[in-house]
């Protein structure tokens, strides 16, 4: 069955999130934490997506189009407030992968993110982070670098190397090792807060 209306709503919320994200980038407000724009539009559309999946289960390419059912992966992507939403939404995916059209490379991103909040090694290498130099690497692996790079490429991604080099831009100042701290502190006291990690 399609739903039209859901799958308009979806890219509408998408939309909304990019062009936000957008704004705040431009104004230079993405910087030194979880900006609480951003985070209430993330929230904002999780609320909704939970309320639809409830209602048609994970909004697969034959219900909303395929469009849309990238809309409503990048809006759990972003969830990143709402730990069991993000855990109960992949589970979802995978459960319906047998019988509608998931995209794996979705399920790659979205289990590599929940890998990296919750102190995991990543799987496929989609999640960077800044080294004590300040220098964009991936998140910690699961097994060598030749295996993180043999399952991106049975996905159709490219290698780990090629979308560092993809992320990787110029920074106006490289960051202190108290920036680095501070940065870390602060990421940590936000991942206990919403419940990513309890210690």
């Amino acid at each position: 069955m399609l739903y039209p209306a859901i799958a308009n709503e979806l890219l509408e919320r998408a939309n909304h999130d990019l062009a936000v994200r957008q704004q705040l980038l431009d104004a230079g407000e993405l910087s030194g934490g979880y900006n609480s724009d951003m985070e209430a539009v993330h929230l904002s559309n999780a609320r909704w997506l939970q309320t639809i999946i409830s209602q048609i289960g994970w909004p697969a390419q034959e219900q909303v189009g395929e469009a849309a059912s990238q809309a409503a992966w990048l809006i759990v992507q972003h969830a990143i407030s709402l730990p069991d939403f993000m855990k109960q939404a992949l589970a979802l995916m995978n459960a319906q992968k047998q019988t509608r059209t998931i995209d794996p490379v979705n399920l790659a991103f979205l289990s590599d993110r929940i890998a990296m909040y919750t102190d995991r090694p990543q799987s496929y290498g989609t999640q960077f982070v800044s080294d004590e130099q300040g220098r964009l690497v991936p998140y910690q692996l699961d097994g060598s670098l030749d295996q993180v790079n043999q399952r991106r490429r049975q996905l159709g991604l490219n290698t780990v190397a090629e979308r560092m080099a993809q992320l990787t831009v110029e920074q106006n100042k490289t960051p202190t090792a108290a920036d680095r701290r501070a940065e870390r502190e602060s990421y940590d006291a936000w991942r206990k807060r919403v419940g990513w990690i309890t210690a």
